[in-house]
Order: structure tokens, then sequence, then C-alpha cells
């Protein structure tokens, strides 16, 4: 897996991209992870401005573990709700990472048109990171 670019490059010039990874990796040292020995912190901007966080919580039933996007989406809805506009997710040693599949989806149903995501390659939208995503008007 190729590392995440030092700065992200963006059309988003004004954002505060490291404020928000930093934001990731204070998550990122609250995570529970005595088994796989993995931390991964997350961190997001709603389109209130509010940063909502979320860390991994492993589980000794592996299946049952927590991935720090299920925390972040939890603290989203607990607050107040809304639709995230950037998100950043770190490994144990702070550096971007790309979400799961399953936290993907978690991300792509919880975000506003336009949705920006630093990941390994770069800021990239989420419809980038998860084209052709289901939701809610597949439902219908």
């Amino acid at each position: 897996m190729p590392n995440a670019p030092d700065t992200p490059d963006s059309s988003d010039s004004d954002f505060d991209w490291e404020a928000l990874r930093a934001e990731a990796v204070a998550a990122m040292r609250h995570a529970y992870a005595p088994y796989s020995g993995y931390s991964v912190g997350v961190a997001g901007r709603v389109d209130d401005g509010r940063v909502v966080s979320g860390c991994n919580v492993e589980n000794a039933a592996y299946g049952v573990a927590l991935c720090a996007e299920c925390g972040m989406v939890s603290q989203l809805h607990l607050t107040g709700g809304g639709k995230l506009t950037h998100v950043v997710c770190v490994d144990g040693a702070g550096a971007v990472i790309m979400p799961c599949g399953r936290c993907r989806q978690l991300l792509s149903e919880n975000s506003g048109p336009g949705m920006l995501m630093w990941t390994v390659s770069g800021i990239k939208r989420m419809d980038e990171v998860l084209p052709d995503a289901f939701g809610p008007d597949d439902l219908a």
C-alpha cells in the first residue's frame, strides 16, 4: 500500500487537514486493540462545523469489534446529526489509512454531497472512494 502524501492536495485549500488529522491521532490514542495491536482513529468535520471522532474497540469475539468509523458516526448522531464534509483516518503511527469497505459504506450514508476524504492517494470525494454506493434511494 502506498504511503499517504505528507500534505493533502485539494481544491479545498482553505480546509485545515492537519488539524483534522491531529484530532484523528488524539482519538487513536484511546483505541482498545489488545488482540491485533492495530489502533485506528478517525475524525470528521460536520456540515455545522463540529468535529466528531472515533477509535476502534476490539473484542475477544473478533466479529463484534467496533471500527473507529462506527464510533465517529455514533458520535455524529449523538451530538446532533448532520452530514460529514471532511474525514481522515489514521493508524497507530498517525499515518493516513483507507477505511475498509464496510466503513466506506457507513461513511457514504453519513456524508454530505461532495464529502472529501484524505486517503493514501490524496484527497478524494466520497463517490470516488466508494463509487456506485448502495444507499437509501436503492430501498425505494
